[in-house]
């Protein structure tokens, strides 16, 4: 039976800013657009705390759907990295599976009740399309996270979907910021994903599991690493610019340092457990940037 510790650690908190930085994004990028548009009222609270609790959902849902799919097929027996649950025979698949479900209902509760109040019903197929996603991202017959899709899922879901979704749920609209907020978001969450599957090369190619990584090998994996930050880097910079000037866009920059070390990590060709810090400092590097960027992006309002 798994301890308190083991089901949080299976809940992988590592990867909880990845559902913290869209929200903050898309709800500071609706505040700075009651400045376009004058005598509009967008910003809500309310909205903003609800679409977190979605983004959080679907995130933990994620993780322990993973963590049973990957635990029944047995492809967790050769991995390194958090505690696995099913993997590690801490817990039953059944109970681990439960988990999922659960964490799903709450964000499709949650996201009914934004839906309700925001009267924005298109995030309805949206929300249903997330969670179908995050089930067979390694469940059922011919899950896609096994066949190199994973980082399409959460460039899209992770970035696109989860900013564009909580700015439009308070705006009613979709604007050139919040997409390209969406994709300084959904590239770091992206960049996350390929450290991690950097990481697993081994296990997965022996367990048949051909993620992106495997497929691009480890050479070619850590330049896509690289790009998605100078991708994410890059447009944040050009949303700084267009929301505030100059000076904005360059302010976005200082996140940038806490880019180095998780850099230098994948840079120095480690391998396997060494990659862990990396894919720690690529989540606080995400967090990072999506609150310097929030922050800026409000005070140029």
């Amino acid at each position: 039976m798994a301890t308190q510790s083991q089901w949080i650690a299976g809940a992988r908190p590592r990867t909880l800013p990845a559902a913290v930085a869209p929200v903050l994004v898309g709800t500071s990028i609706a505040y700075w657009q009651e400045s376009i548009d004058v005598g509009a009222s967008y910003f809500q609270p309310t909205i903003a705390i609800l679409a977190l609790i979605v983004s959080l959902a679907l995130q933990i849902g994620v993780n322990f759907s993973n963590d049973y799919s990957d635990g029944i097929r047995g492809t967790d027996a050769v991995r390194v990295g958090p505690v696995r649950l099913v993997g590690q025979g801490l817990a039953q698949p059944k109970h681990v599976k439960y988990a999922a479900f659960i964490s799903y209902g709450i964000g499709a509760i949650a996201g009914l009740l934004m839906v309700l109040l925001s009267h924005y019903y298109l995030l309805i197929p949206v929300g249903i399309a997330a969670i179908i996603s995050a089930w067979f991202y390694t469940g059922g017959k011919n899950p896609y996270g096994y066949a190199g899709w994973g980082e399409v899922f959460v460039f899209t879901f992770f970035g696109l979907v989860a900013v564009i979704g909580t700015f439009a749920a308070q705006t009613k609209q979709i604007t050139l910021p919040s997409i390209l907020g969406a994709v300084v978001c959904g590239a770091l969450s992206t960049a996350i994903l390929v450290v991690n599957n950097l990481r697993d090369i081994p296990g997965d190619t022996q367990s048949g599991k051909k993620t992106l990584a495997v497929r691009l090998g480890e050479n070619h994996t850590r330049l896509f690493y690289y790009l998605c930050i100078a991708i994410a880097f890059g447009t944040a910079a050009y949303l700084g610019k267009i929301c505030g000037g100059p000076k904005i866009a360059l302010l976005v920059l200082l996140p940038a340092f806490e880019a180095i070390k998780p850099i230098s990590i994948v840079k120095s060709k480690a391998k396997g457990p060494e990659l862990i810090p990396a894919l720690a400092g690529t989540g606080r590097l995400l967090l990072a940037l999506a609150i310097v960027l929030s922050a800026a992006i409000s005070l140029s309002r």
